[in-house]
């Protein structure tokens, strides 16, 4: 298990915490003339400090270095009263990685899950993200459901 301690994020974190969020976008082909807008970021950082939205971050702190970032929302379902947590961003250095930071951040979210009362916690990944799902199979179930999108260019 981990030693890094979880944490929800704090505004003093922006600048690590931007180092995460870069490197997770990176990860993700997010780059270049495909990255995310500036205002899309700033507007992602200032939700966190919304009492209004129900947008949440979590980090992975060890000593003075921010490991890993948890981003999770509570959102509305058709098929329970209570909300659903989705876990929209899961991002670890590549030095922290194996080390249980992730598991980490899963389960603190579980926690705040389960304290909100919502019966399910779900997220999704790439498929290519191999690394990432020998970590999943190991705390949650594949759904089998397929996830269908379309984009619309403004």
């Amino acid at each position: 298990m981990s030693d890094a301690l979880i944490r929800p994020v704090m505004r003093a974190d922006r600048e690590k915490w931007q180092v995460l969020w870069d490197g997770y976008n990176e990860f993700y082909g997010r780059t270049g003339a495909t990255a995310l807008d500036p205002g899309v970021t700033g507007m992602t950082w200032a939700r966190f400090f919304d009492s209004y939205e129900p947008v949440h971050a979590l980090v992975a702190e060890r000593g003075e270095e921010l490991l890993g970032l948890a981003h999770f929302l509570f959102h509305r379902s058709t098929t329970t009263i209570e909300p659903f947590c989705y876990l929209q961003d899961l991002f670890t250095t590549q030095e922290a990685r194996g080390q249980g930071v992730g598991r980490a951040l899963i389960e603190a979210v579980y926690d705040r899950a389960q304290q909100a009362g919502a019966p399910r916690v779900y997220w999704q990944t790439h498929e290519s993200n191999e690394t990432a799902m020998r970590l999943y199979d190991t705390v949650a179930e594949k759904s089998g459901f397929v996830v269908y999108r379309r984009r619309f260019i403004p």
